[in-house]
């Protein structure tokens, strides 16, 4: 079955919501052409058909965004708040917190270097905080805490709490995995 139903359903509403033939839109540092009447999302820094779960997302956000983006709450929540995140934690820390850990968890200040690839900015939270806009007013927060003899390194990724406007809580488990593996 695969993405199929998902796209087909996106695609439908994104085409009833706008007159447009083609969009474009910023996922992370990647920029985005979207044509409506052929059903097709193009990366266009590497002139690439789209994965299909990118699509997916990229599809979402178009809907919202062609509805009208919710304002930033500048309130930032834990996965486990949102709508049946306590159920989804385990797959959410195993996709998104475990490979930040393994990647950043020995040296936290590496994060900061980030902000040279991604759209982000440093912020004083834990031993090292960044912001990265993973779309236009969809921030996320990746955290980082140094281990010491007692306790290992931690991390977190929050979001925005105005994201549960636009995304539903699987999308967000997507969204921060893609997040978690291209930083």
């Amino acid at each position: 079955m695969g993405y199929e139903p998902a796209l087909e359903k996106s695609w439908s509403a994104l085409s009833s919501l706008t007159k447009e033939s083609s969009l474009s839109t910023r996922f992370l540092s990647d920029e985005y052409s979207v044509d409506v009447k052929k059903r097709e999302i193009l990366s266009l820094s590497c002139n690439a058909k789209a994965k299909d779960f990118y699509s997916i997302l990229i599809l979402h956000y178009l809907i919202q965004e062609s509805k009208g983006l919710p304002v930033l709450t500048s309130e930032w929540a834990s996965f486990q708040e949102f709508d049946g995140g306590q159920g989804y934690y385990p797959a959410f820390r195993k996709r998104v917190i475990e490979p930040i850990l393994r990647k950043y968890g020995s040296n936290p200040n590496a994060l900061l270097e980030l902000v040279e690839r991604f759209p982000a900015k440093t912020v004083q939270f834990g031993d090292a905080g960044l912001v990265i806009e993973v779309f236009s007013q969809v921030p996320v927060l990746i955290t980082l805490w140094k281990g010491d003899e007692e306790f290992g390194p931690e991390a977190n990724m929050l979001f925005d709490k105005s994201i549960a406007k636009i995304f539903v809580t699987e999308d967000i488990v997507v969204l921060g995995g893609i997040v978690a593996s291209l930083i």
